[in-house]
């Protein structure tokens, strides 16, 4: 038979893994430069350029 699992403590601890990554993803991005947020703002957006330039029209 499966485990018997609380549903509470589940979600309690999937919600913080997930607030760990997000502040993992912060704490890189706010211990940066001016000018490296600058440039990988502008990373991002030649990328999304890019993609956006190889997306196929459909009629």
């Amino acid at each position: 038979m499966a485990d018997i699992i609380n549903l509470r403590l589940a979600r309690k601890a999937r919600e913080r893994t997930v607030n760990a990554a997000k502040a993992a993803q912060s704490r890189v991005r706010h211990g940066l430069t001016k000018a490296e947020k600058s440039s990988l703002d502008a990373e991002r957006v030649r990328a999304e350029r890019l993609l956006d330039g190889l997306k196929r029209e459909t009629d």
